[in-house]
């Protein structure tokens, strides 16, 4: 089954910084821990400010189901007040190919 990646870029709300929406997204994390098929989470900002948010998921259907609840289920997250919601770019994309580190020798 192959990964599935919800990929975020988005800026913060005026006034606010990236580290203001990581805080923000406390329950967030709690929920997508929750989530089936959840993998990992990860959170990056470029030097001119954009936020990079990248949700690993087992597939496409958890992907869905997991993204839908973002904006459903959690819509009252303080997250959300974080956000410049005209800056948000989001997309759900299927991973082609994995490079990961060799594991050391014993």
């Amino acid at each position: 089954m192959p990964d599935v990646l919800e990929v975020t870029t988005l800026k913060p709300a005026p006034g606010l910084t990236a580290q203001d929406f990581i805080t923000a997204n406390a329950d967030i994390n709690d929920y997508l821990r929750q989530q089936p098929g959840f993998q990992w989470r990860r959170i990056a900002v470029t030097d001119d400010g954009t936020i990079i948010d990248i949700v690993a998921y087992d597939s496409m259907a958890h992907a869905r189901a997991g993204a839908a609840g973002i904006t459903g289920v959690m819509g009252g997250s303080p997250v959300h007040a974080t956000i410049d919601h005209s800056s948000v770019d989001w997309q759900l994309t299927t991973v082609l190919e994995h490079t990961d580190q060799p594991h050391a020798a014993h």
